[in-house]
């Protein structure tokens, strides 16, 4: 049997605009064949876009990202213009991706000393193809665009795509468009394109960013401020919009829409800079949250979805129905990021209308759980995600022996949100007048305790948390990233949580870069393990806010350093955290190797800096308890440096840690 390989993405420049990307090589050519192309809501609409010039080659100078949707790459034709060492002839290409809408501007300048006669030639391929399709290396079949009054159509259902030039092509057939001209000495010859996506996206184009424009950072490591700018406007490129409500889509390529879990936590890290996002992501799935027993979809009254597409996503030997509940942790994260919005200071009102949705969620979990106590998954399709938790690869969790576990699972972070999210579900709904959820409480107070016990793996060293518990209630006892996602859920002992800071903190986990998904010393560990040695920036983000929360602020600072030494190294454009790297030793490498298939930009990793520095300060802020404080000192790992634009209500702050590490509140 063959397998099909997951295609490479480390190597693309790529541009975002949701509900559209652009896959091209680092060059800035669209060649056809791979995954490369233009794609519109899961749709490629451009499959070939190159650009060549008759009597030379064109030889790459200079590629530069502008934010997340531009992208400028200039060339030099060193045949042409006569013969000289230097270059006489440049061509300049300016890509602008707007949502539906792509701009190329082409160009070609001459400091030659006699004219230079240009053949300038683009050839254009569409095969309308479905994303699925492409991303399995499945054939496509290339559509033969039409002529139109002002240029070029290539028309499919329900996608098609339009192409207008300036100035016309002198003659052109099918795909490939030819511009003959002269260019005299110290001239410039552009002909610009644009290129408009049709069809029915399920979700428009973000907009404005709710977070507004005052976040920034200052800091005399410049990595800090470069970082911030990166994933701001990484983040910008991702926001989708359902109705008025803005979300941030999961991420590129593959993920372009709106995930449960990922945009929850995404929300939730972004939460000290304004409540709008996170109460526009919960209100959108709101309206998509389970009313009925589903078993296809895995639909249950109250449950919060996992993913959402515009038709049943055929992927190997999975099939997942357009809006598919397949995620054992997304209904708990729901609670928890609604909390999380009161207690930075959302609106009353807005709170108010979804507390509904949090008595359905909460009233979830208790049926769920209440065969065993726990909240555990199985697929009971055969067709759908294996695993239902953030780690979904088939051998993300086991055993320290290296065996798989067998489900239903019961993973422990999912029981920490459940915890989190019973206790604070309780408090909002009390600090609005609500009615208690029957046995919610004597329910947490149990949780609580049998996962002291239970989850609790004794090591000559000390012990540490199990991923899991597998079909038979035994820990899954490898040490991994997931008992970072347990600090500030309450569900953990204090001396359990010391001892938790411990461990990832030590080699095994924390590489240097964040936190590695499993241990080194696993037989299983590989730094390219999807989920089984590779760093998420997400998943150390999360453990740093939870160690901010636990007090452990120096900790937290240490950890986040990873994460900004590891930015500066991404390629091909710097400072854009991927979905995933590689588990290397900062001791041994300059900077972490990258995981080839790794989504960029992705929503929770662009948002991990920005928790991470919130998280640095420890700042505690709980606007309804009328409580913003912060330690006297926290760490210095990351240097001296001053955030602006958190938000706690209507107050606007500006936090500072100087290099001393003191902290100071403006």
């Amino acid at each position: 049997m063959t397998q099909h390989l997951v295609p490479l993405l480390n190597d693309l420049a790529i541009s975002v605009a949701a509900p559209a990307i652009v896959l091209s090589d680092p060059d800035g050519q669209i060649r056809p064949g791979g995954v490369r192309g233009w794609f519109v809501d899961d749709v490629r609409v451009l499959s070939g876009l190159t650009v060549s010039v008759a009597g030379s080659g064109l030889d790459l100078v200079r590629a530069q990202v502008s934010g997340s949707g531009r992208q400028e790459f200039t060339y030099v034709a060193r045949e042409l213009g006569g013969w000289l060492h230097d270059p006489q002839v440049t061509v300049d290409r300016r890509r602008t991706l707007t949502g539906s809408v792509l701009e190329e501007e082409v160009e070609v300048a001459s400091r030659a000393q006699q004219p230079v006669h240009l053949v300038l030639t683009v050839d254009l391929a569409s095969d309308l193809a479905p994303m699925a399709q492409v991303r399995q290396g499945h054939d496509t079949t290339l559509v033969t665009p039409a002529h139109t009054a002002g240029g070029l159509r290539w028309d499919g259902e329900p996608h098609g795509v339009d192409l207008t030039c300036e100035p016309a092509p002198t003659d052109g057939s099918e795909g490939r468009l030819t511009w003959r001209t002269t260019v005299e000495p110290g001239t410039s010859y552009a002909v610009r394109l644009r290129f408009g996506a049709d069809g029915r996206p399920q979700f428009a184009p973000g907009g404005a960013p709710p977070w507004g424009d005052g976040i920034r950072v200052e800091a005399p490591d410049r990595r800090l401020g470069r970082l911030v700018e990166q994933s701001l406007a990484d983040l910008g490129g991702l926001l989708l919009r359902d109705g008025d409500d803005a979300f941030l889509a999961a991420g590129s390529p593959w993920f372009l829409t709106l995930f449960g879990r990922d945009s929850l936590w995404a929300a939730r890290l972004l939460m000290p800079f304004g409540t709008g996002l996170a109460l526009s992501t919960l209100r959108t799935l709101a309206r998509r949250q389970g009313t009925k027993d589903d078993p296809a979809a895995e639909e249950q009254p109250g449950k919060i979805l996992h993913e959402v597409r515009t038709t049943t996503l055929e992927l190997g030997g999975m099939s997942l129905p357009p809006t598919y509940y397949g995620s054992v942790d997304a209904t708990a994260l729901f609670v928890c990021t609604l909390a999380d919005a009161w207690q930075w200071g959302a609106d009353r009102d807005e709170v108010a209308a979804l507390l509904p949705v949090v008595r359905r969620c909460l009233e979830w979990v208790l049926a769920e759980s209440a065969e065993t106590g726990w909240l555990r998954y199985v697929d009971t399709t055969g067709r759908g995600l294996a695993n239902q938790g953030w780690k979904d690869s088939v051998d993300s969790v086991q055993f320290a022996d290296g065996r798989l576990a067998d489900p239903p699972i019961a993973l422990s972070e999912v029981q920490g949100y459940a915890h989190e999210a019973a206790v604070r579900g309780a408090a909002l709904l009390a600090a609005f007048g609500e009615e208690p959820v029957p046995g919610l409480a004597e329910w947490a107070e149990g949780l609580r305790e049998r996962f002291r016990r239970d989850f609790w793996v004794d090591t000559p060293d000390g012990g540490h948390v199990a991923i899991a518990l597998d079909r038979d209630g035994v820990a899954v006892d490898s040490a991994t990233s997931n008992m970072g996602h347990l600090l500030g859920t309450g569900i953990l002992s204090e001396a359990q949580v010391a001892r938790v800071v411990e461990v990832l903190g030590g080699p095994g986990l924390s590489s240097g870069f964040g936190l590695r998904t499993l241990t080194s010393a696993s037989p299983r560990y590989s730094r390219l393990s999807y989920h089984g040695g590779s760093v998420w920036p997400h998943d150390t983000a999360v453990a740093v806010r939870g160690l901010a929360r636990e007090g452990y602020v120096a900790e937290a600072a240490a950890l986040a350093a990873g994460v900004v030494r590891a930015s500066e190294g991404q390629r091909p454009t710097a400072y854009r955290l991927p979905e995933l790297y590689g588990g290397d030793a900062g001791d041994d490498a300059t900077y972490p190797v990258d995981y080839p298939a790794a989504c960029r930009p992705q929503a929770w990793a662009a948002a991990a800096p920005l928790a991470c520095l919130v998280a640095a300060t420890g700042l505690d802020v709980d606007v309804p308890a009328g409580r913003t404080v912060h330690p006297v000192a926290a760490g210095t790992a990351l240097g001296a440096f001053t955030l602006h634009g958190i938000r706690a209500g209507e107050d606007v702050l500006t936090v500072s840690v100087d290099a001393e590490g003191r902290v100071a509140l403006g």
